[in-house]
């Protein structure tokens, strides 16, 4: 593991952990964000960002310097614990990956709790991928991806097409996505104190401002307690010491149950969403190269256009 690894862990343990710790409301951690983003992140020299809308939802769209001549588009949900994040604070990651396939990709902005609580996040995930798909995308050329709390509306979205019957996209993966919130894995707990980004005495109430009082295994959120036949490869990778680290196995197992191609990547101490540190962290910029070779690998295989 890298010497930025072990710094970067020490500056969020100190800095970050405590910082969700004392957040009362939503309003520090989304102002925290917004502007290390500014001052941390970045997209490859010459990508282009503007918005526009999904239906009437509005969306970030990225496109690259160089594009493929027949590019896929990644629709993904950035992470927050459904309260704070934006498509801005997720845009320089998405669009390092997006650089590394040659395709667009757009970042629905999706209401936000405690202001639009369930089941407002889910059903704005389902908004864009209908909005994408009438537009005249083709699924298999679509790619979901999200991490964290936007792992769950990634992976709860596809259990929903699933159960649907509904067109399906080519593949699907999520960084240290949210999977469960019941917090029923052993990770949640025996994890508490090694994960140096969320604090688990926390997620109760942010889930609760979140579901307020609706079920928590509802797959639409909890995609654990959803069901994935006919899905398409799923990509997913964790680190060893989250609290989440049980929710990504999980998942993993009920995909394979249902018969789904599952890669499962874990790694070991590094970060919650560490991908989001490409500029900082040499395992970040490893697992956007992964995820994108497994992409093209996917998208390469006999049969597939």
């Amino acid at each position: 593991m890298s010497l930025q690894r072990y710094l970067l862990n020490g500056w969020l343990r100190r800095v970050e952990k405590p910082r969700m710790v004392r957040a009362q409301t939503p309003e520090p951690l989304r102002r925290a964000l917004e502007f290390q983003a500014k001052l941390l992140f970045h997209a490859p020299r010459g990508t282009t960002q503007r918005w526009t809308k999904l239906a009437h939802l509005p969306a970030l769209e990225i496109v690259p310097k160089y594009v493929a001549a027949e590019p896929l588009t990644i629709l993904y949900f950035h992470g927050g614990g459904f309260t704070f994040g934006s498509p801005r604070t997720h845009a320089a990651m998405v669009a390092q990956l997006a650089y590394r396939l040659g395709a667009r990709a757009i970042l629905p902005q999706y209401r936000l709790a405690p202001e639009a609580p369930f089941p407002a996040a889910p059903d704005d995930a389902l908004t864009a991928w209908n909005a994408l798909v009438a537009a005249g995308t083709a699924p298999r050329d679509i790619v979901i991806g999200g991490d964290s709390a936007g792992g769950a509306l990634a992976f709860g979205l596809l259990a929903d097409l699933c159960a649907k019957g509904a067109a399906l996209p080519g593949v699907v993966f999520g960084f240290s996505p949210l999977t469960d919130m019941t917090h029923s894995g052993e990770s949640f707990q025996k994890n508490a104190d090694c994960d140096v980004v969320l604090p688990a005495k926390r997620a109760d109430r942010m889930g609760q401002m979140f579901l307020m009082q609706h079920p928590p295994e509802d797959p639409r959120v909890s995609p654990v307690f959803g069901k994935f036949e006919g899905a398409p490869p799923i990509w997913i990778t964790v680190g060893d010491t989250e609290i989440l680290h049980d929710d990504a196995l999980s998942l993993a197992q009920v995909c394979q149950r249902d018969g789904v191609e599952v890669t499962l990547v874990e790694q070991h101490d590094l970060p919650h969403v560490w991908p989001i540190f490409h500029n900082i962290l040499p395992e970040a910029k490893e697992s956007l190269d992964s995820l994108a070779a497994w992409i093209r690998q996917q998208r390469d295989r006999p049969g597939e256009s």
